[in-house]
Parts: C-alpha cells; sequence; structure tokens
C-alpha cells in the first residue's frame, strides 16, 4: 500500500503561492507545512512533519518535497512556487 501510495505522489503537483519582494526575493518561506496544505486541496492528506522539501527555496520555480510515507519508503512530489 506505501509503495502503491509512493508511486501516485510521484504524479502530483503543487502550487504554492507566495509573496515575492523587491527583486523577486521570496517573502517568508516555504515549509513542509504549505507543502501540505497545497496537498490537502488535492484531497491528499499527508502530514507535515513527513515533508521535507529539497535545497532552499528562494524565489518562484519548481522544486521538489521528499515525503516518507513509510519508515523505508519516500516518494518526491513536484512544488510550483509562484508569485500569489
Amino acid at each position: 500500500l506505501a509503495k502503491l501510495m509512493a508511486k501516485q505522489l510521484e504524479k502530483v503537483e503543487v502550487k504554492i503561492p507566495v509573496r515575492i519582494g523587491e527583486g523577486g526575493k521570496l517573502f517568508g518561506s516555504v515549509t513542509g507545512k504549505d507543502v501540505s496544505e497545497a496537498l490537502k486541496k488535492q484531497h491528499i492528506d499527508i502530514d507535515k512533519r513527513k515533508i521535507a522539501i529539497k535545497g532552499e527555496v528562494t524565489g518562484e520555480g519548481v522544486y521538489e518535497a521528499v515525503i516518507k510515507v513509510h519508515p523505508t519508503i519516500t516518494s518526491t512530489v513536484k512544488v510550483n512556487v509562484v508569485a500569489g
């Protein structure tokens, strides 16, 4: 079941609107909580503590979030950060 879920999550892409300040700099940060809330809108319930964003989100673009589906199984979700 966890493997199936991981495979399905790999097809998922979430869009996270953020505030962009002067010079295209990100206002605040994008966290596992933001990804968790964006997934909830797609009826996918994942605990924010199981989500880690790869690298630092510095502005608009596509990033990857690693989701721990099971202690030994992880999946990657595309996180599209857009000015909102």
